[in-house]
């Protein structure tokens, strides 16, 4: 399928909703995205969409657990929010070595942040 790609969420705004939800995430859904996803990392307000129920964030967890994704919340972030265990199944929280060790085997060719 091509390169290895691993995507930060950083910037707050409609990043999540539309750049994810609007475009990367339907392209992923419809197996078009033209690289290979290992895994999405998410900062600040980003990781609300990994909150049990959120219809955005349950839409990614799908093709997570059909293409072997990894999705991680930045740890301080989700404490901070206080949403550290109110999100969905599976979905780790870490920093950057957590997320380096958990990368590690995908051998990522880039990253995105967005």
């Amino acid at each position: 399928m091509g390169k290895e790609v691993a995507y930060i969420f950083a910037t707050q705004g409609h990043t999540v909703s539309y750049q994810l939800g609007k475009m990367i995430l339907p392209q992923l859904e419809e197996g078009r995205h033209g690289a290979q996803v290992a895994g999405r990392f998410f900062f600040e307000d980003n990781n609300y969409i990994l909150m049990k129920g959120n219809p955005l964030g349950e839409r990614l967890a799908a093709v997570v657990r059909r293409d072997g994704i990894l999705l991680m919340g930045c740890d301080q972030c989700c404490y901070e929010r206080g949403i550290a265990d109110r999100l969905s199944e599976g979905i780790p929280i870490g920093c950057f070595p957590d997320l380096y060790r958990a990368l590690a085997p995908a051998g990522v060719d880039q990253v995105i942040t967005l």
